[in-house]
C-alpha cells in the first residue's frame, strides 16, 4: 500500500523502516564480542531513540574483522533482543560473490529480514559482472536486498543504468546511498523501483528533498531521535521545521566522521559508561582532543533540545 506524503506523491512505505543505524559491534577486554552489551545498545537504539531498524555486521561494526561465525552470533543476538520491534539487515557484502551469498543464506537462518550488500571492493569488476554479483547475491535467499553504493570506499559507483536495471530485481528494493549525487539518485529514484537510504548522515534531508525515505546512520547512536524528528517534519510538510532541525544537528552529523565512524562512536559511547571496548586493528584508538571534541558537539546539541 502506498503513503501519501504532504507533497502529494504516493510512495510505498519503507521496506526497512525509515531510522536505522549501522551499529558498532561491543567487544569485550578478552577481544570477544560483548554480546550482552550488544543486546543492551540494540534495545536502547530501539525502545529509547526510536529506531525501526538496525544493520549489524557492516562497516561501524567492523565487519571486515570479524569471522563468519562471530557474524552469525551477533546476528542472533540482536534478533533475539529487538528483532520483533525492529528491521533487522545484516552486512553480507564482500569482494567475493560466493563468500557473499555464503553470508547471505547464514543471515536469513539467523533471522535477519534484510541484507545490505556493498559494491565489490578493490577488485572493481566491470559493469556487466557488477551487475552479475548483485542478481546473483540476491537470488541466494528470499530477503529484500539493499545495495550500499560508496563509491569512495569501494573504488567505483554503481552507475545509474545498473541501478535501474537491478531495481527490476524483485528482491533488490533499496539503496543505501553514500555517493553524494542528488541529481544522480533523483533520476534513479523517479523511475521508481529502489528506496533509497542516505549512507551519510548529513545527506539526510538533502536526499529526503528528492525523494529518499530514510538514513542509515552512524551518529544516529546518538542523534536517533534527532533524525527521527527531521524525517518527521519533513514529512508532515514543514519544510522551516525541517530545516531548522537538521541545522541544529548537523555539527554532530559532520562531526561524527572527524575520523573513522566506528572509532569516534565507540570512544563516545565508552565515554558516557558504556563497554563498547576497543576498536580491533586495523582500526586505532581516538585523540583524546578530537573525542573531547565531538563530545563537546553532543553536549552541545543536547544543551540546545532542552532550552
Amino acid at each position: 500500500m502506498s503513503t501519501p506524503t504532504a507533497s502529494g506523491i504516493d510512495e510505498a512505505p519503507p521496506v526497512f523502516g525509515r531510522l536505522l543505524t549501522a551499529m558498532v559491534t561491543p567487544f569485550a577486554a578478552s577481544g570477544d564480542i560483548n554480546h550482552s552489551e550488544a543486546a543492551k545498545l540494540a534495545v536502547h537504539l530501539v525502545d529509547e531513540l526510536g529506531h525501526d531498524g538496525l544493520v549489524v555486521n557492516g562497516t561501524t561494526g567492523e565487519s571486515p574483522t570479524t569471522s563468519d561465525a562471530e557474524k552469525q552470533a551477533l546476528l542472533e543476538t540482536v534478533v533475539a533482543a529487538v528483532g520483533d520491534r525492529a528491521h533487522i539487515v545484516a552486512g553480507v557484502g564482500t569482494f567475493s560473490t560466493q563468500h557473499s551469498v555464503d553470508l547471505a543464506r547464514q543471515a536469513a537462518d539467523a533471522g535477519s529480514d534484510g541484507l545490505l550488500v556493498v559494491t565489490p571492493y578493490y577488485s572493481r569488476p566491470p559493469v556487466g559482472a557488477l551487475e552479475d554479483h548483485f542478481t546473483t547475491v540476491a537470488d541466494a535467499t528470499d530477503l529484500p536486498c539493499m545495495l550500499y553504493d560508496i563509491p569512495h570506499r569501494s573504488g567505483i559507483p554503481i552507475p545509474e543504468t545498473t541501478l535501474l536495471s537491478l531495481g527490476e530485481h524483485p528482491r533488490i528494493v533499496a539503496v543505501k546511498d553514500a555517493k553524494g549525487d542528488a541529481v544522480s539518485s533523483s533520476a534513479v529514484i523517479d523511475a521508481g523501483g529502489l528506496q533509497y537510504y542516505a549512507g551519510d548522515d548529513g545527506y539526510l534531508l538533502p536526499l529526503m528533498a528528492v525523494g529518499g525515505v530514510g538514513v542509515v546512520g552512524t551518529s544516529t547512536h546518538f542523534t536517533g531521535a534527532h533524525a527521527g524528528a527531521i524525517m518527521d517534519a519533513h514529512l508532515a510538510g514543514d519544510p522551516i521545521g525541517a530545516r531548522s532541525r537538521y541545522a541544529r544537528v548537523l555539527p554532530v552529523f559532520r562531526g561524527v566522521f572527524a575520523t573513522q565512524g566506528c572509532m569516534l562512536v565507540k570512544a563516545a559511547l565508552n565515554a558516557r559508561g558504556w563497554e563498547m571496548g576497543a576498536c580491533r586493528p586495523p582500526m586505532g584508538a581516538v585523540p583524546t582532543t578530537m573525542l573531547q571534541r565531538f563530545l563537546h558537539l553532543l553536549d552541545q546539541l543536547e544543551r540546545g533540545n532542552k532550552s
